[in-house]
């Protein structure tokens, strides 16, 4: 049946009615806050050729003119991360994740079957990086505390006991699994996160990790290996000990290593490639 015009027209009135808000509509409700914003879940990803600093000993030096910081994430405060950022440098979070470290303060929380032979570092020793179950939750919160000191990104030490003698039977697929976890758990909290060494699981692991720290590859003539990272677009940061830069910073160059000459102790002095 065919309804009226006039049914029609009344009923579009009541239902304009309905959807129009008058001046006191809300009157007495409360106003809800904005939503925040959500955190941006993009984290640094560095690309070949930066000039790094890398200090693990002695008084920090934030005056070194580079882009890139890599310092001890236990020994330094949240302010000495924020004073790099206002001097214009992204900053690196050391952290053992392949080795029990008894000066720590976390030491005491993990169970000595999980601790192996000694790593050639006074009071250092592998940990058996099979037992996920118990270093996981620990290197998670490790990994808060880069993230909650302002960090950009992780360097995570220790990471190829499988090529050590640790005291435990540690296979390559073990260290894969590992290391492929601690990237894990610094890309969930926003950090990008470097290869440290493990030479032999890079062609594995380039598409797990942002960029690679190395340490003497021109020395044992193996820094071709880390070239999957720069033809990946990300960094290699590279010391060598032992030779003068003359004898190692055109190769690495061509290679497109950031690379510099350190003393063992990681103190303040670099002598980078010109």
């Amino acid at each position: 049946m065919r309804r009226s015009p006039f049914l029609l027209v009344a009923a579009l009135l009541v239902l304009l009615a309905g959807c129009t808000s008058g001046p006191d509509r809300d009157e007495g409700k409360p106003t809800l806050p904005p939503r925040p914003a959500q955190p941006s879940t993009e984290r640094w990803l560095p690309g070949p050729g930066l000039a790094w600093q890398w200090q693990l000993s002695g008084r920090l030096d934030p005056t070194v003119d580079v882009p890139v910081y890599d310092i001890d994430g236990f020994d330094h405060p949240a302010s000495a991360v924020a004073d790099l950022h206002r001097r214009g440098r992204k900053v690196i979070c050391y952290l053992s994740t392949g080795a029990w470290e008894d000066f720590r303060p976390d030491a005491g929380r993990f169970p000595t079957s999980l601790l192996g032979r000694g790593n050639g570092w006074e009071g250092e020793r592998w940990l058996d990086i099979r037992r996920t179950d118990v270093l996981g939750p620990l290197m998670a919160e490790r990994l808060d505390m880069c993230r909650d000191k302002g960090f950009d990104a992780v360097e995570p030490d220790n990471m190829d006991g499988y090529a050590n003698r640790t005291g435990f039977p540690l296979t390559a697929a073990d260290q894969l699994r590992y290391n492929r976890l601690i990237a894990r758990l610094a890309h969930e909290r926003g950090l990008s996160v470097g290869l440290k060494n493990d030479l032999d699981q890079i062609p594995e692991l380039v598409g797990d990790f942002d960029f690679a720290v190395n340490e003497q590859c021109a020395e044992h003539d193996e820094c071709a290996a880390l070239t999957p990272f720069v033809r990946a677009g990300k960094a290699v940061f590279h010391v060598e000990y032992e030779l003068p830069t003359r004898e190692f910073c055109p190769t690495t160059r061509e290679l497109g290593l950031s690379s510099m000459l350190k003393k063992y102790d990681l103190g303040v002095w670099r002598e980078p490639c010109a």
